[in-house]
């Protein structure tokens, strides 16, 4: 073998195996999408569109020189295994998942297929990266936290109720990372006349009783934390509070527009676009493993008017200013 192609072979083989896993077989590069909610649902699409437009400004178009396809869980976390296994057998170049339901999924299905993730929580602790700087395995994206964003959330719920005594912090037991949180929400009150009491939702069945104890007024906030069972009874969460007449804290701007009263989280819109920079790079031969997990690229503040004013609560200007949106 002369010399020139023995090289070519070498730098071949150090390429992200694209041809390999059968993709130069294509017209173009296969993405696909795993969704945890309904391709009817608002929120789904806002992300899947700031994804799309992301592909857009890295020079990609769907049907022109790549072709994505859509598999959504319609919110029924038990059919995620099923189309976990239908995206790997199709081989496609990148599979995008929405959170750590699907990643964690997808992770255990292949080794071999890419996976970014907009939304991943304590991916080193779920087994997914080995690190965040060099995550080492097939799995790369966006953190959907940051350590110090339960205790600013703590922080502001406070300000709103500033006679506060005892916040509550809905927490999963079954979650590994609540009780870290738990504690490092704890360390943001020490010092403080606030007291973090964790309010446990184990299943669907919980938060009728979780929400009793609330209105008996052992608390005086509510803190929801990040959570696929939260997340999926946001609208029982939201009504639950309202009806016991107890400010809440959320991560996610959507809750606040269903009717919650507060918000501050990352941005998910903005998360789903940068993912757009990870396929680009793996499109182009980046190991999903030398790409760097990165830390959100934007955090939001939204304060619903509404609800403030049928909980009796007046909000500080304060607060106001520093809202990157107020609903009224």
């Amino acid at each position: 073998m002369r010399r020139r192609e023995f090289i070519t072979l070498l730098g071949g083989a150090a390429a992200w195996p694209l041809a390999a896993r059968g993709q130069a077989a294509r017209k173009r590069p296969l993405l696909g999408w795993l969704g945890g909610l309904s391709q009817h649902d608002q929120v789904a699409m806002r992300n899947r569109d700031a994804f799309v437009q992301g592909l857009r400004e890295h020079g990609y178009e769907d049907g022109k020189n790549v072709d994505i396809i859509y598999r959504w869980a319609d919110g029924d976390i038990s059919r995620v295994p099923e189309l976990v296994t239908d995206l790997v057998a199709l081989d496609p170049a990148v599979i995008v998942s929405a959170g750590n339901t699907g990643t964690i999924a997808l992770r255990q299905a292949t080794s071999i297929v890419p996976i970014v993730s907009a939304l991943l929580v304590d991916p080193i602790a779920y087994g997914l990266a080995e690190s965040h700087n060099r995550p080492g395995r097939n799995v790369t994206g966006l953190l959907q936290t940051i350590d110090s964003l339960p205790g600013k959330q703590a922080e502001l719920l406070v300000e709103l109720v500033p006679q506060a005594s005892n916040i509550g912090v809905l927490v999963n037991p079954a979650n590994r990372s609540h009780s870290g949180i738990l504690r490092d929400i704890e360390a943001a009150v020490r010092g403080s006349s606030i007291k973090a009491i964790a309010v446990e939702v184990r299943t669907p069945l919980d938060f009728e009783g979780a929400f009793n104890l609330q209105s008996q007024g052992r608390i005086d906030g509510l803190l929801v934390l990040l959570d696929a069972l939260f997340f999926a009874h946001a609208p029982r969460i939201i009504s639950l509070a309202a009806a016991a007449r107890l400010p809440a804290i959320h991560s996610f701007r959507h809750h606040v527009e269903m009717g919650g009263l507060m918000s501050y989280g990352v941005s998910d819109t903005q998360s789903f676009r940068r993912v757009a920079y990870f396929v680009d790079r793996i499109l182009k031969g980046a190991h999903p493993g030398d790409l760097p997990i990165e830390l959100p690229s934007k955090l939001e503040f939204v304060i619903n008017l509404k609800t403030a004013n049928a909980l009796g609560l007046t909000v500080p200007p304060t607060l106001l200013t520093r809202a990157d949106e107020v609903i009224e």
